[in-house]
């Protein structure tokens, strides 16, 4: 079992949470619709204390990639090598998201599209919830 609350400072609490359950939920500001990643207690564009998580659909495209060939502490739940994206979520492109590449093999491109599983991994001996990316 992961305990959440390990994981995060609390204001990203849901954001795990939803990962846990098979979704990517993200915050927004309550009062002006702002998306908000990393996750914030108080907007910075209105100042409302108020956030509502909305589940939005795990696909995107990607935005930058990288491919790492030697272990290093935190990865050991990973085979190398690992590829690592960086995704802009199609419903919320200002919101992007690190996870795992599922084809390794392949050399990723800037802009294709993808699509995200929830799954965990281990790190740095316990399991936390991760993203999978994979090609459309």
């Amino acid at each position: 079992m992961v305990d959440v609350a390990s994981l995060t400072s609390g204001a990203d609490e849901t954001y795990f949470e939803g990962l846990l359950c098979g979704e990517i939920r993200l915050q927004s500001c309550a009062g002006c619709g702002v998306s908000h990643w990393p996750a914030v207690f108080r907007c910075a564009e209105c100042g409302s204390w108020e956030h509502e998580w909305n589940a939005v659909a795990p696909a995107g495209t990607i935005y930058s990639w990288t491919r790492t060939w030697h272990p290093f502490s935190g990865t050991e739940g990973f085979e190398t090598p690992l590829v690592s994206l960086v995704v802009s979520l199609n419903e919320v492109p200002s919101v992007r998201l690190l996870g795992v590449f599922e084809n390794k093999d392949v050399d990723p491109r800037i802009g294709e599209q993808v699509r995200a599983e929830t799954t965990s991994v281990e790190f740095q001996d316990r399991s936390i919830p991760a993203l999978r990316w994979s090609l459309v």
